[in-house]
């Protein structure tokens, strides 16, 4: 071959062409952007067991194709179906004994190299990446340091002021006036680390160098590619912010995830910025789903202190509201196969997706853990989403159920930081370099950020200049129904988008972005800086004079050190100029809705309420064949808990429906629940199925079954039953035992711990007057527990008194089918209370605390030792 190899250029407006070539230094690459050179002399290679491979390479051979495709988009920058046209070349080299290959992709908006090893017989040791990119003396560059969760502040800086070190991609520079390289990375999996840029001390000429980094020392590889895509964005910025490139390179999704509807981008409500421990109360999270179905919003997330006894409950409540819910959790606690298992149980309730957090590495062995997250939620049918995370690499389109990655400084912030406010300038940055990669989970638009800086106006343009697959809403839900005219945009905001421009903007001063949904734009304004107008150009969006503009920004210009607040609405057309011009406060910002003349401007509606799945009973025993027995609605389907089954009654075995999957009742079976009575009657078409546990189940656990049928879209109306396995002779300790509800002042009820605080398993071991005690549950009044007897038990025995952790008197009781059986005033530094009580033939038995009066708040109630006694059957 000829030591220079130029792909056939890409024709039109921006057209990028690049090609390799094996020089006497090395195996260099050269990228031309409108016909002038931006990268020239780029050196590849990477070194394979401490050896280098580039700089004495000898061409083998060149293979040239054109990669056309498509791929469904199912969250993003734009949704829908998107082709695309790539010239891949592959140069192969030998070198040291070692065949190895560049593979150079050239798509209209950059390029991108990775290597490989097409005949590595077993494996081999990466332990360096020769790629180096130059950037000129008169550069400038918007970075981050280097963290592996990429959450430290984007800045910009000259290239003769920019530490050398390590920094986060994706990394932006600009050459010259209009030309611009973006770096960053895609296409990684378990058989690569991840990379970052790490760069020089100037050279002679004022130049930098931009290395890429490994963060494992060496990664073991086998035969085929080594690294991941490095990747090279270059062209105006309005080019890389509509980039899908990083996309384009990533591998195609499996055919089963090709028409994956359940994946439904949207809006969020989310109760943890806004208080802390909420996420352990059932009724604050009601709240929040009352308002976002006011407001049309798609989903809630549930931070850290959800309890497993009532998220079957918040599915239910929420599902009749068209509103899906998400759970947090943290990596670790998915970290095995039986760990995994947790997957397929939220899953079975009816969760619709994940958030999960504090991965915080980029080593080959965190993205083989990705892996197994990936392809477990894939076969579930959940959405994901990942903070402590690692930056977009492509993964939402090979997975697309990934529906937005951290990987920012966002609102939380404010929360763990109060004296570090997140700066205007630093989010003006994130457009330009974060977002381009993919979906940003921010968590935007906080009024009530303590210490904020940022205007109401800039807040409120985050909502659309940020782009996430599912956006949450960093605020209470108050703080925006009490800004009217925010709450009236963010119930307009689209819940996805078809078309992403940047409208005017530079990393140093201002963005403004418009986003499509169907022929409505909205556009999202935030600037740094003094308070100006920000002209905002909107032929690109193809509008005619007339069309209606609706802009939401400052209602005044703010000063110095002190926010501007309150918002403004003006309603104008685009005019003959198409251009508008809005008065933006300091670190200001705006909203604003562009529709065509006489298109109505205004569609939110609330979401309604629709009628829950009859099932009966709510509790259901298993029975001496192993089953229990439901009946529900004609054409509810069943969700079982992993390893369980069920079956229509008198059908075949064949008609088993096994755990996981959804079947519908056959119309016309004997029998179905009266509304009125909560009886089963016959001959009202109702459908009984017989549900088998998994025989592992313990003598007085349950499980939830969960009953749906079509609602609100995609969004399946739920509503649960719980399947106990009876009580046996014996003593049963009840902290042991699963609750059928509860409600506590503060956090979850604990089981063999005080109460402690908002978070599960906080508490500390239980003490009532100096003395300890090791069986319990921990309690903060207001709080009641409620448990399953079924009639089996005979007894109940134990103590209650007040925690050392706190002071005051609580009234205490105990309910049986609830009437109060027991009664007592407890009091901190007393001694416990006990108790012995009948509970024959009782079915549900409650526990419940509250204060003594006014002045006892934050009294912590232990029930201490508590247990149920079950005597075998008389004969």
């Amino acid at each position: 071959m000829t030591d220079e190899v130029r792909p056939r250029p890409v024709t039109g407006p921006g057209a990028v062409s690049a090609w390799v070539r094996a020089t006497d230094t090395g195996v260099r690459l050269t990228v031309t952007c409108d016909g002038e050179v931006v990268l020239d002399g780029v050196p590849l290679g990477f070194s394979l067991d401490g050896v280098e491979l580039g700089p004495h390479a000898e061409p083998a051979g060149v293979v040239e194709r054109t990669v056309r495709d498509r791929f469904r988009a199912r969250s993003g920058k734009a949704v829908g179906e998107h082709h695309y046209e790539h010239r891949e070349t592959v140069c192969t080299f030998r070198e040291a004994g070692v065949e190895w290959q560049v593979i150079l992709r050239t798509g209209p908006d950059g390029v991108a190299v990775r290597y490989a090893l097409p005949a590595l017989d077993g494996t081999a040791r990466l332990t360096g990446d020769r790629t180096a990119v130059t950037l000129p003396a008169g550069s400038r560059s918007w970075v981050l340091d280097y963290q592996t969760w990429y959450e430290t502040p984007r800045f910009g800086a000259d290239a003769a002021d920019l530490p050398s070190g390590a920094y986060g991609f994706p990394f932006l520079t600009r050459l010259d006036a209009p030309g611009h390289l973006l770096v960053t990375e895609s296409g990684i999996d378990g058989r690569f680390c991840g990379a970052h840029a790490e760069v020089g001390e100037p050279g002679t000429a004022g130049e930098r160098t931009l290395r890429f980094a490994l963060a494992d020392e060496a990664v073991e590889v086998t035969r085929g590619p080594v690294t991941p895509w490095r990747v090279f964005l270059v062209g105006t910025l309005d080019r890389l912010v509509s980039s899908l490139f990083v996309d384009e390179l990533a591998p195609a999704a499996a055919p089963e995830l090709e028409e994956a509807t359940w994946v439904r981008p949207g809006r969020a409500a989310w109760s943890w910025w806004s208080g802390f421990y909420s996420g352990a109360q059932l009724e604050e999270q009601k709240h929040f789903v009352d308002v976002a179905a006011r407001l049309g919003w798609e989903h809630l997330l549930i931070d850290c202190g959800w309890e497993e006894t009532w998220v079957p409950e918040i599915v239910a409540y929420a599902s009749r509201r068209g509103v899906q819910v998400h759970l947090w959790t943290i990596w670790r606690d998915l970290n095995s196969p039986e760990d995994l298992r947790r997957l397929a149980l939220w899953r079975s309730w009816g969760v619709a997706g994940i958030k999960v957090d504090f991965m915080e590495s980029e080593s080959k062995d965190r993205y083989r853990w990705y892996d197994t997250i990936l392809a477990e939620t894939a076969r579930l049918g959940l959405m994901v989403n990942f903070h402590g995370s690692v930056i977009p690499r492509g993964w939402a389109r090979t997975f697309p159920q990934v529906i937005g990655y951290e990987a920012i400084r966002g609102a939380e912030y404010y929360v763990f930081f109060e004296n570090q406010a997140l700066t205007a300038a630093h989010n003006v940055v994130q457009p330009f370099t974060r977002n381009v990669a993919g979906g940003m989970d921010a968590t935007p638009v906080a009024f009530g950020a303590a210490n904020r800086t940022t205007s109401d106006g800039h807040e409120l343009g985050l909502s659309v200049a940020f782009e996430c697959g599912i956006t949450h809403f960093a605020d209470h839900v108050d703080a925006y129904t009490a800004r009217p005219l925010a709450a009236r945009f963010l119930a307009e905001v689209a819940p996805w988008w078809e078309e992403t421009v940047l409208l005017t903007g530079d990393p140093d001063s201002h963005a403004v972005i418009a986003r499509r949904a169907g022929d409505r734009w909205f556009l999202g304004g935030i600037a740094t800086g003094a308070a100006r107008t920000v002209r905002v150009p909107l032929d690109r969006l193809g509008v005619a004079p007339d069309a209606q503009v609706w802009v939401v920004g400052d209602a005044a210009p703010g000063t110095a050190g002190v926010p501007a607040t309150g918002l403004a609405e003006t309603i104008t057309t685009a005019g003959d100029a198409r251009q508008i011009g809005v008065e933006v406060a300091r670190d200001g910002g705006f909203v604003a809705i562009v529709t065509p003349a006489g298109a109505e401007p205004f569609r939110a509606v609330p979401r309604p309420v629709l009628p829950a799945p009859r099932v009966f009973p709510a509790v259901a025993e298993v029975g001496p064949d192993g089953t229990a027995s439901v009946t529900v609605d004609p054409g509810a389907r069943l969700r079982l808990p992993p390893g369980w089954t069920a079956r229509r009654t008198g059908e075949p075995a064949s008609g088993d429906l096994e755990a996981g999957h959804a079947g519908s009742g056959a119309a016309g079976s004997a029998e179905t629940v009266s509304p009125e009575t909560g009886t089963v009657e016959s001959g009202a078409g109702g459908v009984r199925w017989e549900i088998r546990p998994v025989s592992s189940l313990p003598p007085g656990r349950l499980g939830v079954v969960t009953v749906e049928q079509d609602g609100d879209g995609p969004v399946p109306v739920v509503a649960h039953v719980r399947v106990v396995r009876p009580l046996t002779p014996g003593t049963h300790a009840l902290s042991g035992l699963p609750m059928i509800a509860f409600v506590n002042e503060d956090g979850p009820v604990e089981r063999d711990q005080s109460n402690g605080g908002g978070n599960p398993g906080d508490g500390r071991p239980m003490r009532v007057a100096g003395q300890g005690y090791d069986r319990g549950l921990g309690t903060a009044p207001r709080s009641e527990a409620r448990f399953h007897l079924g009639g089996r038990a005979a007894t109940f025995t134990g103590a209650v008194g007040v925690d050392d952790e706190s002071a005051g008197r609580a009234k205490v009781a105990v309910l049986a089918d609830d009437r109060e059986i027991f009664t007592a005033v407890v009091e901190a530094g007393k001694p416990v209370t006990p108790f012995h009580l009948d509970v024959r033939g009782v079915r549900s038995l409650c526990l419940r605390g509250e204060a003594a009066s006014p002045d006892d708040t934050g009294v912590h109630v232990d029930w201490v030792d508590p247990a149920l006694h079950v005597t075998p059957p008389s004969r």
